[in-house]
């Protein structure tokens, strides 16, 4: 991924110092970041900090996000609600892959009671270097696309 590309990031007061660490460790690598919180240990809902990057993202405003919350799996769900989003819980270099490899996700979601910043820095490299390798994995995310403008064009016509 370009490094001029920013990436926008969120989380809820469990994230918070993981999304701090991860956020200083991409600007340090030279990569632009956009923080929407949060900035406070004040209890806050992930759905909302979630909602509102997968929005940002869903919209094309970024290409690609990181939300962190306590296991990184509630953040997935939110921002899978979203419109035009895909997003997946990595955990695992070979997930951190394929997330982009096969299923060309643009968020990924890190649990900051599961994955320490050393690892999520290694995880968030392999990420960004990955690339979405089409083939047998096109129509696939083609289909998750169709599945995805049905449910919005249901919701539309209520």
């Amino acid at each position: 991924m370009d490094k001029n590309t920013p990436i926008v990031m969120g989380a809820d007061h469990f994230g918070m110092p993981l999304k701090n660490a991860i956020r200083d460790y991409l600007i340090k690598k030279g990569y632009q970041v956009v923080d929407m919180g949060v900035n406070e240990s004040t209890p806050v809902d992930y759905p909302d900090v979630g909602a509102r990057v997968a929005e940002e993202v869903g919209a094309g405003k970024y290409e690609r996000g990181i939300l962190v919350c306590g296991t990184g799996a509630g953040m997935a769900i939110v921002a899978n609600k979203v419109p035009g989003v895909r997003a997946v819980c990595v955990q695992d270099p070979y997930t951190a892959e394929r997330a982009v490899a096969s299923n060309n996700a643009q968020i990924i979601t890190f649990g900051a009671q599961i994955t320490g910043p050393a690892v999520a820095e290694k995880l968030i490299d392999i990420w960004l270097e990955s690339e979405f390798q089409g083939g047998r994995s096109a129509p696939k995310v083609a289909k998750i696309d169709s599945l995805d403008e049905k449910y919005r064009s249901q919701r539309a016509g209520e």
